[in-house]
């Protein structure tokens, strides 16, 4: 037995001996035909199943993008955010009994939305912005459709069914970005992009996406610079990036700080993540030699990333790039992914305070600008966003510092509303100067229709529950309606002390202004600060959950997925 296995053992060696084939060569051919019919049948396969992983993957990158857009229907039926009905109402309007003077108050304001927006449509349709006086339109931003695209969300938040979608038949059908003009990213990216992605975020409407996705695109070479820092002009048909002349070859702080929210939502929600890639890495530039206080010159070249001047505002040109600190981490979750943002922002506050002085005799808080060791007793209106970020930002203080950056921030939302409260016409200049003794008076003394004021009112009911900030709030409303409203739209005023009249209905009127009027007299559960932030010109995009973290909705757009083996400032009023 162990004779005939040993013999069936040595038979069968013989065959694994290349003399055996040597010696015959028909056996020979047939083994290396054998061989390399099983080689290919081996590779074949694996071919096979590396096709079918990578067609697996694909189909899973769809299926996520899939459930997102269902996600998002589910949303539009289910949540009471400003969803349309049938009956061109929306569904948050259940909540109108809560408060009938917040109810009629919220009715005048979206009366005054119906005003400014059928005036344009009647007189500017598809042009950037209205003149309302001369009754024509202008294309201050190239002939965006500014003022229709900015006004997307709020004529959604508002439940105006109709309006919104014969806007939404003018971005499908007409909003071409194809165009010889030499944009401002800045500006570009808080109206259109972020326009477009705050109607996408609540409508559901992939068109809306894609024609994020188109300008963005357009805008992405300004950021091909040796430090990230990405110039602040480009032109949308050709390219061709560059600074504004009298910048002297700079980049402005917050026109290059002010795209992280809207390229990294774009990112997250198509899964390309070189929009986000490109605006972070400006934030890694900054973060490398961040100061100790947190403050940033207005003025950086993008070559080298030194400040050649020594400027600092909250203000005109430096104001959002604070504001996006604290926001890119509200919307990143406010997970360890985004730490350096909070902490980045909270370097910046401390900054902030060395800033802040009292005037006399009535002790109004301000912020002062700073250049080298001079310091200016001068704040912008622009800088009375500054309110409501601080209020925003508080509740993630420990419990000394939280009230203390809340009760800055209430501070300074009684000076904003005094600019207003301290006027003839109850309307506040551009800017206001404080001297010793007197308190403030204006400087530049235009008024155009801007929100930052009622911005700053609208966080700090929703944080502090005081209903001083609605009264507030009515006030400035009621004194845009004496002095702004003519029949054929509203307009600013040349001068807050005579009440002389412009011609211009800025395009964030209809986007900010009266949104977060609206919003301050609305329940707070429309547009949850909880669900939602705002970007620098009011528009909405939704928090989403990272991946791993909670019951994500949208893959994490952090890490590549796996795979098998003239001075601009915060918003540039058109002219």
């Amino acid at each position: 037995m162990v004779r005939s296995r040993s013999s069936s053992s040595s038979g069968c060696a013989r065959y694994l001996r290349p003399s055996y084939y040597l010696k015959r060569p028909a056996r020979l051919g047939l083994a290396v035909a054998a061989f390399v019919f099983v080689s290919f049948a081996v590779w074949d396969r694996q071919n096979l199943l590396r096709e079918h992983d990578d067609e697996l993957y694909k189909v899973n990158e769809e299926l996520q993008i899939l459930k997102d857009q269902l996600q998002r229907l589910r949303q539009s039926v289910t949540s009471s955010e400003g969803i349309i009905q049938d009956d061109g109402k929306s569904i948050n309007d259940k909540f109108v009994s809560n408060d009938p003077i917040d109810d009629e108050r919220r009715e005048k304001v979206k009366e005054a939305m119906i005003h400014a927006w059928n005036s344009y449509e009647k007189y500017a349709w598809g042009q950037d912005e209205l003149q309302p006086q001369s009754m024509n339109g202008v294309n201050s931003f190239g002939g965006l459709g500014a003022t229709l695209v900015d006004s997307l969300d709020t004529l959604y938040i508002m439940g105006l069914k109709d309006q919104f979608q014969k806007a939404r038949e003018w971005v499908a059908n007409s909003l071409d970005f194809n165009k010889n003009y030499e944009a401002s990213v800045f500006e570009t990216t808080i109206r259109v992009v972020g326009g477009l992605l705050s109607a996408y975020d609540l409508s559901g409407d992939s068109m809306f996406l894609e024609k994020a996705r188109d300008i963005a695109d357009r805008l992405l070479p300004a950021w091909n610079t040796p430090t990230g820092i990405p110039y602040n002009r480009i032109n949308l048909a050709h390219g061709n990036p560059h600074n504004f002349g009298w910048a002297g070859g700079d980049s402005i702080l917050a026109d290059s700080g002010t795209e992280q929210i809207e390229f990294i939502a774009l990112s997250q929600r198509t899964g390309d993540l070189k929009y986000q890639q490109k605006v972070e890495g400006v934030i890694s530039h900054f973060q490398k030699t961040f100061p100790s206080d947190g403050l940033l010159s207005i003025y950086i070249n993008p070559n080298s990333g030194i400040s050649s001047r020594s400027q600092i505002t909250f203000g005109a040109m430096g104001d959002s790039f604070y504001e996006y600190l604290l926001k890119a981490w509200v919307l990143g979750n406010r997970t360890e992914s985004v730490k350096h943002y909070r902490e980045m922002w909270e370097t910046s506050m401390k900054g902030l305070q060395s800033l802040i002085r009292k005037s006399t005799p009535s002790s109004f808080t301000y912020i002062c600008e700073k250049n080298g060791d001079y310091m200016s007793d001068k704040m912008d209106e622009l800088a009375c966003f500054v309110p409501g970020m601080l209020a925003l930002g508080s509740s993630s203080y420990d419990p000394e510092n939280a009230n203390k950056i809340l009760s800055l921030a209430e501070e300074l939302a009684w000076t904003c509303y005094n600019f207003y409260d301290t006027t003839p016409t109850k309307l506040a200049g551009e800017n206001y100067f404080f001297r010793e003794g007197q308190d403030m008076h204006v400087g530049t003394s235009w008024n155009i229709l801007r929100p930052e004021t009622v911005e700053s009112l609208m966080y700090l009911w929703r944080i502090t529950g005081n209903k001083t900030y609605k009264e507030w709030g009515w006030n400035i409303f009621q004194a845009f309606e004496k002095n702004s409203r003519i029949d054929s739209g509203y307009v600013g005023l040349k001068d807050v002390t005579t009440g002389v009249k412009d011609n211009m209905m800025q395009s964030f009127f209809l986007a900010e202004t009266l949104k977060y009027l609206y919003l301050l007299f609305s329940p707070p559960s429309l547009i949850s600060l909880d669900e939602w932030v705002f970007n620098t010109e009011a528009h909405p995009l939704k928090i989403v959950a990272r991946h791993g973290e909670g019951n994500n909705t949208t893959r994490d757009v952090s890490t590549p997925p796996h795979r098998p083996n003239k001075f601009f400032g915060r918003k540039q009023g058109g002219s």
